[in-house]
């Protein structure tokens, strides 16, 4: 992979005059927070701008006004620049991956995950714990302003993807872009409040099932739990509401890895890997087709329930 120079990154930004933002699929607060970011900030500068993504954001980001632009449907408008953030590869865009690809403009890419190898024509990958603290400097390289709306957006990426600044990989340069986001008026007090101190009560639900079924394995070093779809029909809940449901298991002592199981169909799982430091969970997920972090990756697998634990806990073996 070629990856440019931030001043490249810029002069692309500002030759852009008609761009459409993308992120990955089942958006979390970072690539919401990048992406929308990068559209607020575009259009005070007098471009047309539009960000797009494979499925709705879920409600609970609703106290950012912005997220209400978040399109599932690319406006047939003509283009000359693509810009996919928070992506840690093109698939994960799901049905806009050919839209992206097959583009004949500038096509951007703008990302922190370690297992993205470079898909556009101008990538931007550095691995931090945020694409919006990569966001946050390549907006003030390229000369954009940053208002209280962006500054909420940039903030809302750096506190849920750095796990509210507790993860290892938080450097001093994240505490100094938190701190100009704060001095542009990003309202930490309210982010938090909206994202650790509130939550619905189907949430509540499923997660009191989920986790009353918590499976141990290697020694207690390694833990599984798993969201069925009957859990979700049995509590009411939503897909996007078990976020967070991984970090949990990782609080037990002895613990280094957690497994959270989606079942996205019958034989089919979306598996989320974490770990406290030991452990690479981005070469477990490496391993069935999928990536991210050191510290934090995924994939999905098919296959019977217990055939799947018996495959993940052989990978999270081989990298103990």
């Amino acid at each position: 992979m070629t990856n440019n120079s931030i001043a490249e990154i810029a002069e692309q930004l500002n030759k852009s005059q008609t761009i459409a933002v993308f992120c990955h699929s089942r958006p979390d607060g970072d690539a919401l927070g990048a992406g929308l970011a990068l559209v607020s900030a575009l259009r005070c500068k007098g471009k047309k701008a539009v960000m797009c993504c494979e499925d709705i954001p879920p409600e609970k980001f609703g106290f950012l006004g912005a997220v209400a632009e978040v399109k599932c449907i690319l406006p047939p408008d003509k283009y000359d620049t693509y810009i996919c953030v928070d992506c840690a590869d093109a698939s994960r865009m799901g049905t806009f991956y050919d839209t992206f690809t097959q583009f004949a403009g500038t096509t951007i890419n703008i990302d922190h995950h370690i297992s993205n190898k470079g898909f556009a024509k101008y990538n931007y990958v550095y691995e931090c714990p945020a694409s919006c603290q990569l966001l946050t400097e390549v907006l003030i390289e390229s000369g954009f302003e940053i208002n209280k709306e962006i500054a909420d957006l940039l903030m809302l990426g750096l506190i849920t993807d750095s796990g509210n600044f507790t993860h290892c990989d938080v450097s001093e340069k994240t505490f100094l872009i938190a701190a100009k986001l704060r001095a542009k008026g990003a309202d930490v007090n309210l982010i938090n409040y909206n994202m650790y101190g509130r939550q619905p009560k189907t949430r509540a639900l499923l997660y009191g099932r989920v986790m009353g079924n918590i499976r141990f394995a290697l020694g207690d070093r390694l833990t599984f739990i798993v969201t069925t779809q009957d859990d979700l029909a049995k509590t009411g809940a939503d897909k996007s509401v078990t976020e967070g449901f991984v970090d949990f298991p990782l609080t037990v002592d002895g613990v280094e890895v957690s497994v959270s199981m989606m079942e996205v169909k019958k034989r089919q799982y979306k598996i989320s890997l974490r770990s406290k430091g030991k452990v690479n969970v981005n070469a477990v997920a490496s391993a069935f087709g999928g990536g991210g972090h050191i510290l934090a990756s995924g994939c999905m697998l098919s296959g019977e329930l217990e055939e799947v634990i018996e495959k993940v806990t052989y990978a999270v073996y081989q990298n103990l």
